[in-house]
């Protein structure tokens, strides 16, 4: 990985719920992060789980904390996921953290390189919205995630923006893609 993309910060911090309304909910009420883009069915695309492909749902809600994104994850169904494996092993809780880049087939063949291995992998509607997970480390860590950020973007800056000037109102904010 070239210099920025291997000292870039983590960006994000994804969590596996049981019950998306009650975690936003929590999140909301309890520690003051909002407001939640939610997203009861994302258009994610190609979804390939340990090399195979799946046809796992998911529901997503997106807010930020300052600079940290915090993504809430609900699976929808029993296909193979990360985040099905995730529920059957530990409930719910921080599944993964992410780094956002630019470059995302060099940061992607960097983290081969450095003996990561994909496990799960994607992208939302367009070329540029890849994403894949990597196996965690044997001491049970978090995944990783790589985001291609060039096809995010936008809609990141819309979230962040939203939650930087959030005055407590319109706490969920349901889309439909």
């Amino acid at each position: 990985m070239d210099d920025a993309a291997d000292s870039a910060s983590i960006a994000q911090l994804g969590f596996v719920v049981d019950d998306i309304a009650a975690a936003m909910e929590h999140w909301v009420h309890e520690l003051d992060v909002g407001p939640f883009f939610y997203l009861p069915n994302p258009p994610v695309n190609d979804l390939r789980y340990r090399g195979e492909p799946t046809g796992a749902r998911m529901a997503v809600a997106l807010s930020y904390s300052g600079p940290m994104q915090v993504e809430l994850i609900q699976p929808l169904d029993d296909e193979p996921s990360p985040y099905r494996d995730f529920r059957l092993s530990h409930g719910r809780g921080l599944h993964h953290v992410a780094r956002f880049t630019t470059d995302y087939d060099g940061a992607l063949r960097a983290l081969e390189d450095r003996g990561r291995r994909v496990v799960f992998q994607g992208r939302g509607m367009t070329e540029t919205q890849r994403f894949c997970y990597f196996e965690p480390d044997a001491d049970g860590g978090p995944m990783g995630e790589l985001v291609e950020s060039a096809g995010f973007q936008a809609f990141f800056d819309h979230v962040r923006d939203a939650a930087a000037t959030w005055d407590g109102s319109d706490p969920v904010r349901t889309l439909s893609m």
